[in-house]
C-alpha cells in the first residue's frame, strides 16, 4: 500500500517510523515531513493545507491511504475535500470531517456538544462582540482563578488563566477587541477554574467502534519542576501512574462511550483519533479539551508502546472493522523529553548544525525529530521543539537516564531541556 502521511513534526516522525515497519506499507511519502522523516520514507515539499496539490499528487503516485498528522488541515476539511471528488474519494483519509473536527477547531463547539451529551466538564459560558459588556460584568462577578480560552486554533497559545479580576478584563479586551489571536479570539469561552492533575488519554475510532491507546502525560512549562512559560510541550510519560483501572473505567464510562455515541447521534462523520484533555479533580475526570488528533510531544510516548501493525490498525479504522482488532501494548514505561532551541517558546535561531546523530547506538530508546532539515549533508535545527527523545525503561527514572544519556551525546548550540520529566513519580 502507498501511504501519504501529512505533517512535519515529531509527532509525524513517529508515526512515519511506525508505518514504515509495516509489511503491508510499500511507500510511504510525508509531506513536507523533515529530516528525520526521510529515513522512513520520500519527503514531498507541499504544504498540508494545499489540498489541490495533495490530490494530485495522490493521483500521480497511486497514494491507498491518506494519514492526517496535524489539526489545520482536518479543521479545514480535508476528510470532505476528497470524500465529495470523485477521483480520490475511495483513498480513506484517517482524520474526522470538517464537523468533526470542530472538536478542537471551537471550543465553544465542543463545550456545548459535553453539555447536550452529559459530558463533565467545567461550568462556561461564552462570548464576542455583541455580547461584549455583559462578559464584562460576568468576569467581574466570576470566581478567581478565570479561565479565559480563545474559541479557534490558536497554536496552542489561546488559553489563559487569570488569577485576578484586572488581568481577566484585560485579557479579555486583548482577546475580543484587539484580536490577540487574530480570529480565534473572536469569540472567548470563559470557563470555572479546574484544579487537579491532568493526563491525556486517546482513542481511534471507526465512527461505529473505538480502541483504547495507552494514556499519557505531557509536560508544559519550559522549566524544571514546571516552571517558566508554557509550551507546545517539553516532554511525557506513558502509562500514568495515577490512571489506575478504576479511575480509566470512570473515563470510559463517563466520557468515551458518550462522545462516541453522540457523535453518531449527531451523524458527525468520526474515522481518526479523539484526543481527550482529562483533569483527575479527586477521584473523577473531567474533560478540559477535545483534540482532533494525537497530541505531540504524546506520540512520541504512545506509539512504541503500540505492538500492532499501524497500517493493519488504520485498515481496520477505514473499513470500520476496529471490532476485530485486539491492541497488544508493551507493558514497559516510557520517557519523551524534548530538546528545545535556546529562547524558545520566545525567539529561538534557525539552522544550527545537530552533532552526535551518527553516534548513537542505544537499544530501546528513539529520537525522533520535530523541528529539523537537512541542509546539504548536515541536520540542522529548524524550530522551536527539535529532536524528541523516547526511552524505554523498567522504571520511569530508568527510563529518563536512558533519555538524558543520548541528550549528553547529541548536541546543537542553545540547545535546553528538562531533565526532571515525570519526576513527581520517582
Amino acid at each position: 500500500m502507498n501511504i501519504l502521511l501529512l505533517g512535519s513534526g515529531g509527532r509525524e516522525h513517529a508515526f512515519a517510523w511506525k508505518l514504515s515497519q509495516s509489511s503491508r506499507c510499500s511507500k510511504l511519502f510525508i509531506a513536507p515531513g523533515n529530516a528525520g522523516t526521510s529515513l522512513c520514507g520520500t519527503n514531498v515539499d507541499m504544504a498540508v493545507t494545499d489540498f489541490s496539490s495533495i490530490k494530485q499528487f495522490c493521483v500521480d503516485q497511486t497514494i491507498e491511504m491518506v494519514v492526517v498528522g496535524p489539526e489545520e488541515p482536518l479543521v479545514k476539511g480535508i476528510y470532505d475535500y476528497f470524500k465529495n471528488d470523485s477521483s480520490i474519494q475511495h483513498i480513506p483519509v484517517i482524520g474526522p470531517s470538517k464537523a468533526g473536527a470542530n472538536l478542537e477547531g471551537s471550543k465553544a463547539f465542543a463545550k456545548a456538544f459535553m453539555q447536550r451529551h452529559k459530558i463533565p466538564s467545567a461550568a462556561y459560558k461564552e462570548f464576542d462582540a455583541d455580547n461584549y459588556e455583559e462578559g464584562i460584568s460576568y468576569l467581574q462577578s466570576h470566581t478567581l482563578p478565570i479561565v479565559l480560552k480563545a474559541d479557534g486554533l490558536a497554536a496552542g497559545k489561546g488559553v489563559i488563566i487569570c488569577q485576578n479580576h484586572v488581568e481577566a478584563m484585560a485579557e479579555f479586551e486583548l482577546m475580543i477587541q484587539q484580536a490577540k489571536f487574530g480570529d480565534a479570539s473572536k469569540k472567548v469561552v470563559v470557563e470555572d477554574f479546574l484544579s487537579g492533575i491532568e493526563l491525556s488519554v486517546f482513542v481511534l475510532t471507526d465512527g461505529e467502534n473505538y480502541v483504547l491507546l495507552p494514556e499519557a502525560k505531557d509536560y508544559k512549562r519550559v522549566d524544571e519542576g514546571d516552571k517558566g512559560l508554557n509550551t507546545g510541550g517539553m516532554g511525557a510519560i506513558s502509562p500514568v501512574p495515577f490512571a489506575g483501572e478504576a479511575f480509566m473505567q470512570k473515563v470510559i464510562s463517563t466520557i468515551i462511550n458518550p462522545t462516541i455515541s453522540g457523535l453518531k447521534k449527531e451523524q458527525i462523520e468520526y474515522v481518526g483519533f479523539i484526543f481527550f484533555g482529562i483533569i483527575k479533580v479527586g477521584d473523577d475526570p473531567y474533560v478540559i479539551e477535545y483534540n482532533c488528533r494525537m497530541g505531540d510531544p504524546e506520540t512520541e510516548a504512545v506509539l512504541p508502546r503500540l505492538k500492532n501493525d499501524l497500517v493493519a490498525l488504520f485498515e481496520a479504522t477505514a473499513t470500520q472493522r476496529l471490532h476485530e482488532i485486539k491492541l497488544e501494548t508493551d507493558s514497559r514505561k516510557t520517557v519523551t523529553i524534548m530538546a528545545v532551541s535556546g529562547g524558545y517558546p520566545g525567539e529561538y535561531e534557525k539552522g544550527l548544525s545537530i552533532d552526535g546523530l551518527d553516534l548513537l547506538q542505544e537499544d530501546d530508546a528513539f529520537v525522533f525529530h520535530a523541528g529539523t532539515k537537512q541542509e546539504d549533508d548536515k541536520t540542522v535545527t529548524n524550530g522551536g521543539r527539535v529532536l524528541a527523545v523516547t526511552s524505554f525503561g523498567d522504571t520511569l527514572h530508568k527510563a529518563v537516564e536512558k533519555s538524558r544519556a543520548i541528550l549528553d551525546i547529541v548536541q546543537f548550540d542553545g540547545m535546553h531541556f528538562r531533565s526532571d520529566i515525570g519526576y513527581e513519580f520517582y
